[in-house]
């Protein structure tokens, strides 16, 4: 009877209401097969496809020749990410050729989940068998590297794509042969996260230079370091690496032809960092018949060079060429003074970066120095601290001198500085004008009654009388007392003539890490619907060491008033703690 009634089941299921459905299921899914069924997304151009799957996996458009611990991203789990696009490979086949393009063009191994998946995953790594619960963890960065390894050797076309490979610290110290290996099957390879060891011509880094050298002609990025000055003068012969566009120097013992020959060997060089080489002075930048000029670079860093002076770096921007490609310059501790930075501008008029970090010992020179003065300078960084700690500080008066080129709109595209001075948020700004004051051309024509401290007035230039304009546009004043210690944010506005506001600043306060998608409403964010008009920083410190939390202005009142209290209250979120 069983097996009777089993029959008759089997027969209602297929002619049932359920035969039905599924019989229209198959037809519509024949249909699509054929065509019959619009799917917008098998028609879309790989290059649209593209793009649209790279938001899953931000990380894999990094092309940037920093090392894997400068590029991370702060607000997800890349593995997690590439785990999620890995799966959209198995969508169908043109997803999957778009994916493997995304996958190996810039690879990232990472040592652990930056999510709460690292937990489970951490327990059972380390959790060998049932009787061995508390075993040696395993090496996950290491395994990815050797699974990453017999992929790119099993499959030509993947290793083929293969442009920017990352990894941590400690894998690539420790995995010198299997990185050896995996670079060997990486021709067009552009960067490469590399050991200490590699740099200084360590011994144990040989088979992964060799390799690099002969399998890697495409590299993008080299440093050298102290030792590897045989490896260093080896390049003016060898003639490898000819698209190689970023070289780091220090600490290196070699004659400037030397440096000359090599530099000159790169053709498509454009940013050149120079550290620590005592062999340096301003011939280097001198022409000279016999020996091939310093190459025109894009961005120039020159750190403890004391024998490089404005001279020859004015003599290096006398070049045509040079001068209308530099674009960002770095100076720190070298042997040109700051007072002679306003003609470093003047010869190089295409500047928009320009780092400067010196130690003082005395005061600003009281010869007449004219302001400086370049329109297309953007951001400035002017980082000088003074070598004694006392009561007037000598570096106070070079921050006196800037605030008085900044006022004389002599910086009219600047956008951005970094200071270390705590009060140059108030000499960038006008002492208070008398009642009813009138502005003429942006300057106030009754003159100040007010007493203010001499320390906080901007002093003029000296040997002339410029002409105190105010700035010409929004200024992002990043100010604080050491360098160990947070930036402090200042907005300072110009003044403007049209309703005779003088120039105006914001409280200096911290600047904040937390973005608008991690912010609730009352505090400008994105996270629960908010407006998105958020400040960049809702941190005040409460001089205790500790922060006060700062709403913004929609959920608060006036204090001291009713209303104010109750929005308070019926919100919920303001004036937390």
């Amino acid at each position: 009877m069983k097996f009777l009634s089993h029959i008759r089941s089997r027969s209602r299921l297929n002619n049932g209401p359920e035969a039905q459905l599924y019989g229209q299921y198959t037809a519509a899914f024949q249909a699509s097969h054929r065509g019959g069924v619009h799917k917008p997304n098998l028609k879309l151009p790989a290059r649209v496809l593209g793009e649209i799957l790279a938001y899953i996996c931000p990380h894999t458009q990094d092309e940037e020749y920093t090392t894997s611990e400068q590029s991370m991203i702060e607000d997800g789990c890349m593995l997690c990410d590439m785990r999620d696009l890995a799966q959209c490979a198995l969508t169908s086949r043109q997803w999957a050729e778009a994916t493997q393009n995304l996958l190996y063009h810039s690879v990232r191994i990472d040592a652990v989940h930056y999510c709460e998946r690292e937990v489970d995953l951490a327990a059972k790594r380390k959790r060998r068998s049932f009787f061995e619960r508390n075993g040696d963890p395993k090496d996950a960065p290491q395994q990815r590297l050797q699974l990453f390894l017999r992929t790119v050797r099993a499959n030509e076309y993947l290793a083929n794509l293969v442009e920017y490979l990352k990894m941590p610290y400690m894998t690539r110290e420790t995995c010198k042969t299997d990185l050896a290996r995996t670079v060997s099957v990486l021709p067009n390879l552009r960067y490469l996260d590399l050991p200490e060891g590699f740099y200084s011509d360590d011994p144990s880094s040989n088979p992964l230079r060799q390799e690099l050298q002969t399998r890697c002609p495409d590299i993008r990025k080299m440093r050298y370091l102290a030792g590897s000055e045989g490896s260093f003068s080896m390049l003016a012969h060898m003639r490898q690496w000819q698209n190689l566009e970023i070289l780091e120097l220090a600490n290196l013992t070699v004659d400037p032809s030397t440096l000359l020959f090599v530099l000159a060997s790169f053709p498509a060089l454009h940013e050149v960092k120079l550290a620590s080489i005592g062999s340096l002075d301003d011939g280097v930048f001198v022409q000279n018949p016999s020996l091939p000029p310093f190459p025109p670079l894009d961005r120039l860093c020159l750190e403890k060079t004391p024998s490089i002076t404005a001279f020859g770096l004015i003599s290096y921007l006398s070049q045509p060429t040079v001068r209308e490609l530099l674009t960002t310059l770095t100076l720190s501790q070298t042997g040109i003074a700051p007072a002679s930075l306003h003609q470093i501008l003047l010869a190089a008029p295409h500047l928009s970066t320009l780092t400067v970090n010196e130690t003082v010992d005395r005061s600003f020179p009281l010869a007449p120095t004219p302001p400086l003065a370049s329109r297309s300078l953007r951001t400035l960084r002017y980082q000088i601290l003074s070598a004694s700690n006392s009561i007037n500080p000598p570096s106070e008066t070079y921050y006196s001198y800037v605030s008085t080129s900044l006022l004389s709109s002599s910086l009219p595209a600047l956008t951005s500085l970094y200071a270390y001075s705590s009060i140059l948020p108030d000499l960038l700004l006008f002492p208070p004008s008398t009642p009813f004051a009138q502005l003429t051309n942006n300057r106030f024509s009754a003159t100040s009654t007010y007493s203010t401290d001499f320390h906080l007035q901007p002093s003029p230039i000296k040997g002339s009388t410029p002409d105190l304009s105010g700035l010409v546009c929004p200024l992002s004043l990043y100010t604080k007392s050491a360098p160990e210690l947070e930036w402090n944010l200042t907005f300072i506005d110009p003044p403007s003539s049209s309703n005779n506001r003088r120039g105006s600043a914001t409280a200096t306060r911290p600047v904040s890490l937390y973005t608008t998608g991690q912010l609730s409403p009352p505090w400008g964010g994105l996270a629960t619907g908010g407006s998105g008009k958020w400040r960049d920083s809702t941190i005040v410190g409460n001089g205790f060491g500790g922060y006060l939390n700062v709403p913004s202005e929609e959920g608060a009142g006036k204090p001291g008033t009713g209303g104010g209290r109750r929005k308070s209250a019926e919100k919920g979120e303001g004036w937390m703690g």
